[in-house]
C-alpha cells in the first residue's frame, strides 16, 4: 500500500460486502482501529459506511454498530431494505447500496486524492474508472483468500491497487473467537 502524508483520503465501505468478506476470513473488523490506521496514512477526510436496514424491525442486530459508527467519525448512509419471499417461500432481504456508493465516490472525486473502496463487487468497476479519469487513485479492499474469492477480477484489475483484506485484518481486525470470549467475560 502506497500512501502519501498529505494525501486526502476517503473510505467508502460497502457494509454488507465487507462483513461477508471478513466473516469468510474468520475475523471481525474493529472500526476504531480501521479509522486510526487510515488517519496515520494520510489526511482522512471521509469515512462512509453504507448499509440497508429493515424499516419494520424494532431491533436489528446491526443497529448498535450503526449507532457506534455514527457517533465515532463515520458518515452512515442507510436506506430501507426490501423484504420478499423467493420462489421457495423463504424470506429474503434486498438492500443494494451500489448507486449511493457510486454517486458519493463521483462527488468525492472532486476533492480527494485517494479513494479506498471496501467492496469486491464488480459493479463498481465503471465508477472506479471514472474516478481515475478525474485524477484520483483508487484502491480496492477485498479478499481473494476466501472460497470463492470475494473480489471481482474486473474490479481488481481496474483499481490502482488491491489491498488484500486478510493482510489488512492483521491491523484492523480481531478474531471472531476473541470477540466471543470477550463477550462471555463481560
Amino acid at each position: 500500500m502506497t500512501f502519501y502524508p498529505n494525501e486526502r483520503l476517503g473510505l467508502f465501505i460497502d457494509g454488507a460486502n465487507l462483513y461477508s468478506a471478513a466473516k469468510a476470513l474468520d475475523f471481525d473488523i474493529d472500526y476504531r482501529k480501521l479509522l486510526e490506521e487510515f488517519k496515520k496514512r494520510g489526511r482522512l477526510l471521509r469515512a462512509n459506511y453504507y448499509t440497508a436496514l429493515l424499516e419494520n424491525d424494532d431491533y436489528t442486530p446491526i443497529r448498535p454498530l450503526i449507532d457506534w459508527l455514527d457517533y465515532n467519525g463515520f458518515k452512515v448512509v442507510t436506506k430501507a431494505a426490501k423484504e420478499y419471499s423467493d420462489e421457495t417461500g423463504r424470506r429474503r432481504i434486498k438492500g443494494d447500496m451500489d448507486v449511493e456508493i457510486a454517486v458519493d465516490i463521483m462527488e468525492a472525486s472532486a476533492y480527494l486524492d485517494h479513494i479506498l473502496l471496501f467492496s469486491g463487487d464488480g459493479d463498481f468497476r465503471k465508477v472506479v474508472e471514472a474516478a481515475q479519469r478525474k485524477g484520483v487513485r483508487v484502491s480496492v479492499v477485498s479478499t481473494l483468500k476466501s472460497s470463492p474469492p470475494m473480489a471481482s477480477d474486473d474490479l481488481r484489475r481496474q483499481a490502482d491497487a488491491f489491498i488484500e483484506l486478510a493482510d489488512l485484518g492483521k491491523l484492523v481486525g480481531r478474531e471472531r473467537r476473541q470477540r466471543e470470549s470477550e463477550d462471555e467475560n463481560e
